[in-house]
C-alpha cells in the first residue's frame, strides 16, 4: 500500500529523528494474517524503519507520545480511531509535534 508520510513541528524538529526527510512515500503492507493496514501496524513500520533517533521523542509504547498531532487525510486521527484507524491506498498521515523548548 503507498502511503505518504510527513513529520513536521511547529517551530521544526520532527524530521531530524528520521535524518531530516520530512516527506516519505512509502509502500507498506499489513501484518500477515491481517486484510487491513491500521495506524498501530503503521507506527510500529515507522518505528522501525524510519525512526533513526531518539525514538522516545516520537513514540511513547505503541502510539505516539503526548504532544504529537496526528492526521489522516487532513483530518484529527482521534476522530477516526486513533490507534485503530484503517488507512487507505494514497492515504496522507502527517505527525506534528506541538512541542518546542524555550
Amino acid at each position: 500500500m503507498q502511503l505518504t508520510l510527513e513529520f513536521g513541528e511547529f517551530s521544526g524538529g520532527l524530521e531530524l529523528l528520521c535524518e531530516s526527510v520530512k516527506v516519505h512515500n512509502i509502500n507498506v503492507d499489513p501484518p500477515k494474517g491481517a486484510e487491513k493496514l491500521t495506524m498501530k501496524d503503521l507506527l510500529a513500520w515507522v518505528h522501525t524503519n524510519l525512526i533513526k533517533e531518539r525514538p522516545e521523542m516520537f513514540m511513547k509504547g505503541d502510539t505516539v507520545r503526548p504532544g504529537v498531532l496526528v492526521l489522516v487525510n487532513d483530518c484529527d486521527w482521534e476522530l477516526s480511531g486513533q490507534l485503530d484507524t484503517t488507512l487507505e491506498e494514497k492515504d496522507v498521515v502527517v505527525f506534528i509535534s506541538t512541542l518546542h523548548g524555550g
